[in-house]
């Protein structure tokens, strides 16, 4: 139902999760339940075809199980670990080695991993530490001739902060590290042979100006995004992109984001038409989708800059930024209007509490949840339903016996809602704007949510 990290489409979830240094959503692990309902959207968050964002791991896919064997060697670079002074942020590339032996992160080791020891594993790490050590610029080739790490092999580094979501040893040997110094730290993941980059140069292409502004002074933007990608990206290489950028390179992405770009900004441009042209964002580009935004919303790292500029545009611009999955082309377009549906009323209130317990009922209609169910059969079944609850009806059997979220339908779940919560921006707008007992109806991208605060 949630998923840690959400941005524009549901597509930007797919490749977040390849990252193998990235701890699982606390949020998540708590509630059990699925990627759906009030959780981020899923098109850019390709996100559910591998696993939520933020809880990828590099194991990679290969087959066969893990053999226990003695304890791993500890190589950790304890002369770095042992510095007080940290790095507000970093940008760093690592080499990640699995073993046979060590517990799987996915259930499965890479291939290359299940044919050594611990012994050979830590050997080999410190043999690519000593190599990074004389020549830093080999980094590259390293990953894509070692990395069990999915993540890493797009050559873009991971921007690692004080309260990033990585694994603990990871983050801290990262904004401990000099620039170009090489350290080596054990996670669950396994060896990271890691090093400081400088910041790579702005591209040409990018946005640079709306970048370089303070954020728009408004709680929440929202925007229509369509996505270009070439043979060289995250999404590309893992074999879930677009065949369009199959051979593409990325000279000619870019000279293909140039013309859509123009069109975009030219008089009456219609933006859902060129994203059902051009994107390569399967979710999104159908829909004409519209997401909202927020400034508290958290996104994986590598997807900062697209967070970034989303929140930047004034309303009717258009801009462009680059994520490992591709050149996004972003117009910040006005919130859409609210469905007959919604609980305007409660909606246009200051939020009543930071802490919500909710439960909620999910309901699709055709083109939502693949249901045959159409919108004038939802509308009643949406008013009479809230009609029982308000009557003082349990929600724990309508959920059972209607609601199409997994995750919390059966079992009656409920939902810890925070502002700065996992869950897409509607869903959590109105359940922190509830009262105790009270019912309210929001939509989502995944349908229309039928909420009850319960704490």
């Amino acid at each position: 139902m949630r998923t840690t990290y959400h941005i524009a489409s549901a597509i930007l979830v797919l490749l977040v999760g390849a990252a193998g240094c990235q701890k699982p959503s606390k949020d998540k692990a708590a509630t059990g339940g699925s990627n759906q309902g009030s959780g981020s959207g899923s098109a850019a968050a390709a996100a559910q075809p591998a696993e939520p964002a933020g809880k990828g791991s590099g194991s990679g896919s290969g087959s066969g199980s893990a053999v226990a064997g003695p304890p791993a060697q500890d190589i950790d670079s304890k002369d770095i670990l042992a510095r007080s002074e940290v790095a507000p942020e970093v940008q760093v590339k690592h080499v990640l080695l699995a073993w046979n032996g060590m517990p799987p992160p996915r259930g499965h080791l890479d291939p290359r991993a299940i044919k050594r020891s611990n012994a050979e594993t830590a050997k080999l790490a410190q043999d690519l530490a000593a190599k990074l050590k004389t020549n830093p610029d080999q980094i590259d080739q390293l990953i894509k001739d070692n990395s069990e790490d999915p993540g890493s092999l797009s050559g873009d580094p991971y921007v690692v902060k004080v309260d990033s979501p990585f694994v603990p040893e990871f983050k801290n040997l990262a904004i401990r590290l000099k620039e170009k110094e090489v350290g080596i730290v054990k996670t669950e993941f396994g060896y990271h042979v890691m090093i400081r980059v400088p910041p790579p140069p702005p591209d040409p292409l990018e946005s640079a100006d709306v970048l370089a502004r303070e954020p728009e002074p408004v709680p929440s933007v929202h925007i229509q995004q369509l996505m270009i990608g070439w043979k060289d990206t995250q999404l590309s290489r893992s074999g879930q992109g677009d065949k369009r950028a199959v051979d593409r390179t990325k000279a000619d992405a870019d000279k293909l984001v140039k013309e859509v770009v123009d069109k975009a900004r030219a008089k009456g441009a219609d933006m859902p038409k060129l994203m059902k042209e051009y994107s390569e964002d399967p979710t999104a580009k159908d829909s004409a989708r519209t997401d909202e935004i927020s400034a508290d919303i958290q996104v994986n790292p590598m997807f900062d800059p697209f967070k970034k500029l989303a929140l930047r545009l004034k309303l009717g611009e258009v801009g462009v930024v680059k994520t490992p999955l591709g050149w996004h082309v972003v117009k910040r377009v006005p919130a859409p209007p609210p469905d007959p549906l919604e609980s305007s009323a409660v909606l246009k209130r200051e939020p009543v509490t930071a802490n919500a317990k909710v439960k909620h009922i999910l309901l699709g209609w055709t083109g939502v949840h693949a249901t045959k169910r159409d919108r004038a059969t939802l509308d009643k079944l949406v008013k009479d339903t809230v009609a029982k609850l308000v009557k003082g009806d349990k929600i724990e059997p309508l959920m059972a016996e209607l609601s199409e979220d997994p995750g919390s339908a059966k079992a009656g779940t409920s939902y810890d809602v925070t502002p700065t919560a996992g869950l897409v921006a509607p869903f959590k707008n109105l359940s922190l704007r509830l009262k105790v007992g009270e019912v309210g109806v929001v939509k989502t991208d995944f349908g229309i949510h039928i909420i009850k605060r319960v704490e």
